[in-house]
């Protein structure tokens, strides 16, 4: 005979405060563990996201982002004269060759300095990256020193915004323009005309060179013709497969950082649930008795006990995940490990947290329930009968 699912209801709230203690702690470590994943998942999603799968992007070999990498103009004039490279309305090739450098900015209230990432265009640039969009201003004139900033850096950084003047290069830059590139790496970079970019640095070759598939699925017939000329001497990678491998690095210590922060708070967390449930034991040890000798059986007093400490859990988790949900309405920066460059980026919650947080906050309660209710189904009908 089971005991009915209202009863293990019944006792989580006739003990209020207790049952609040224990699923705030509960709650505390859920958040804390679903926050960690989504900081990472936003990475990630960034990253992953100012890429495309119809986009090539060719970088030295060994190389491992743009900034450390650089493509000699002879070698990018035998790229570009491949016949699986598309072309726009006019016939002229979406390719692009481009230059990316590192320059120190001022944040704006701090004048803390940070990396930002400078990216010399070509008009096909754009084509190339149909999510960036002009969103004040005007795009820089070709052959001046017309540079427009990234949202991100127009918000951040001084200098940055439309109609200011940065100085780098020994030369000084108007910002004519701020374009909005969504939730993508794009939206954190300064971009101006490749050319006097190349004249300003001193840069004799290009950084990489990216270019739209005519058919995407013939990547692999690219990549080995390109791998097997011996005049070149590049990675050929997907531009998203190049973006993910820059998350990669700060994805994984982020995870490394938020298991070892789980696992320290989750074990503070059990422990207080492991209380409350021998605390629940001891008060209704009578009551126990009283089931037996009502013909319900140890398995049945072990399964209400369980399911009070599930239940516990689960409310735990609910909430703690319902409190990291308004994680994502903040956007925070941090470096990129790889280009060593400023990053800004939003949480973000997936199917796969949410799942992964309410069964973290469902085991917790299962390891803080299952020794106590052992406990009280071993109990003897006697035993318990004499503490009324």
């Amino acid at each position: 005979m089971a005991i009915p699912l209202y009863y293990s209801l019944r006792n989580l709230s006739t003990r209020k405060l207790t049952t609040f203690l224990t699923a705030s702690g509960m709650a505390l470590v859920v958040f804390v563990f679903a926050s960690i994943l989504m900081l990472s998942a936003g990475l990630e999603k960034t990253l992953i996201e100012t890429g495309s799968d119809e986009n090539v992007i060719i970088t030295r070999k060994s190389a491992n982002s743009e900034v450390q990498s650089g493509v000699e103009r002879n070698q990018a004039a035998i790229i570009e004269s491949l016949s699986d490279i598309a072309t726009d309305s006019h016939g002229e090739a979406l390719l692009a060759k481009e230059l990316v450098v590192l320059i120190s900015l001022p944040k704006r209230g701090s004048d803390k300095p940070a990396n930002v990432v400078i990216r010399g265009i070509q008009p096909a640039s754009l084509i190339l990256r149909p999510q960036v969009i002009l969103s004040e201003g005007r795009m820089p004139r070709p052959g001046s020193s017309e540079i427009m900033a990234g949202s991100s850096i127009a918000k951040r950084f001084k200098g940055g915004g439309i109609g200011e003047t940065l100085r780098f290069a020994m030369r000084d830059w108007t910002v004519v323009g701020v374009f909005d590139a969504g939730a993508t790496g794009f939206s954190s970079e300064i971009w101006g005309d490749a050319t006097q970019l190349m004249q300003a640095f001193r840069r004799p070759s290009y950084s990489s060179v990216t270019f739209r598939l005519r058919e995407s699925a013939r990547f692999t017939e690219v990549k080995s013709k390109l791998d097997a000329d011996p005049r070149l001497t590049v990675d050929v990678r997907r531009e998203t497969r190049y973006y993910r491998d820059q998350s990669e690095a700060m994805a994984k210590f982020l995870r490394i950082l938020g298991l070892s922060l789980t696992i320290i708070f989750s074990i503070g967390a059990i422990i207080g649930a492991m209380i409350t449930m021998y605390a629940a034991v001891a008060n209704r040890v009578s009551e126990i008795g009283t089931l037996r000798a009502l013909g319900f059986h140890r398995s049945s007093v072990l399964a209400a006990f369980l399911l009070e400490s599930l239940l516990l859990g689960f409310t735990g988790g609910i909430t703690g995940l319902l409190c990291a949900s308004f994680m994502q309405l903040i956007t925070i920066s941090t470096m990129n490990w790889q280009t060593f460059s400023e990053l800004a980026f939003s949480f973000s919650l997936t199917a796969d947290i949410t799942w992964k947080s309410l069964l973290f906050s469902v085991l917790m309660g299962f390891i803080g329930g299952v020794f106590p209710a052992i406990r009280a189904s071993r109990l003897k009908i006697v035993d318990a009968l004499r503490e009324r």
